[in-house]
């Protein structure tokens, strides 16, 4: 594996389909699902590992981020990543951007209300990343699903090439959702109170229940967090809330275990006639998370 810190010396690696997993390091199970994915369908796999400024609203939860190129260069290099591109700060943005993009309707709901700002960092960076590494396909988790949607909408409207590739949330064997900020998260039980309100929702859907209310409460009833940001089941297309599940959906949450906040959803998918629920991959053994 090359560890580079420039777009230029990424490109010039390897040969055939690119594969990019775009990450902000201290990797886990999830990050290295994408990985698997992407070692599947192309031919060089690229890594990005980028702290980046702009998709923080808290100076502090940007602080506090973990951060250990060492480790996540070991872990990927054992995953099977060809090139690591960690580029420093004045690498991605040599002078104070002038130029940002923003994806309106998608964004205008649930993290964008909550987190303002935040998706504009984030569709400003991933379009740096597919301007400079020209990736054929790129591979995001589904467990930021609403952030899927802004890739994957700007991709399509700025004319990127390739294919945004979205992949199932991976899950602690407790059930919660992998997350760096679960290293800070001081009550677990009440942090499980997400997953278990989305697997009561999951089984209400394969039991027939439609009605997005319905949904919600089952989800609320099940929550022991200390805040709750939102719980809205949206259409995996824009976003945007629904009344009743007639179309691809995903049932999102997010709210605050002290001051840590989490944010997890369930994907429900159209297959022909049947809405299916998709809970993701559960690890069977301790996430290497906490292995330092």
């Amino acid at each position: 594996m090359e560890i580079v810190e420039t777009p230029e010396e990424a490109r010039a690696i390897g040969e055939g389909t690119r594969g990019l997993v775009p990450t902000m390091g201290y990797l886990h199970e999830g990050h290295l699902s994408l990985v698997e994915a992407a070692r599947r369908r192309c031919d060089v796999v690229v890594m990005s590992v980028f702290v980046n400024p702009l998709q923080f609203d808290d100076p502090a939860d940007l602080e506090r981020y973990p951060r250990d190129l060492e480790r996540d260069a070991e872990l990927a290099e054992q995953a099977g990543v060809d090139v690591l591109f960690a580029p420093p700060l004045e690498v991605m943005y040599p002078v104070e951007p002038v130029t940002t993009v923003e994806v309106r309707g998608v964004t205008e709901t649930m993290e964008g209300l909550h987190r303002p700002g935040h998706f504009q960092g984030v569709a400003t960076v991933v379009a740096k990343l597919f301007a400079a590494l020209r990736p054929d396909q790129s591979f995001f988790g589904r467990k930021d699903h609403q952030q899927l949607i802004v890739v994957r909408t700007m991709h399509r409207d700025l004319s990127f090439p390739g294919e945004v590739v979205g992949c199932p949330t991976v899950r602690e064997a407790d059930g919660l959702a992998l997350s760096s900020r679960n290293l800070f998260v001081a009550d677990r039980e009440a942090a499980l109170s997400i997953s278990r309100g989305l697997t009561v929702a999951a089984e209400a859907v394969e039991a027939g229940e439609r009605s997005a209310s319905v949904l919600v409460e089952a989800v609320r009833r099940n929550l022991a967090l200390d805040s709750v940001d939102y719980v809205t089941l949206a259409s995996q297309h824009d976003a945007r809330p629904l009344e009743r599940l007639d179309r691809p959906a995903f049932l999102a949450v997010a709210g605050r275990v002290g001051d840590v906040r989490l944010i997890d959803n369930l994907p429900i998918d159209l297959v022909g006639e049947m809405f299916v629920p998709d809970l993701g991959i559960r690890l069977d053994r301790p996430s290497l998370l906490y292995s330092r």
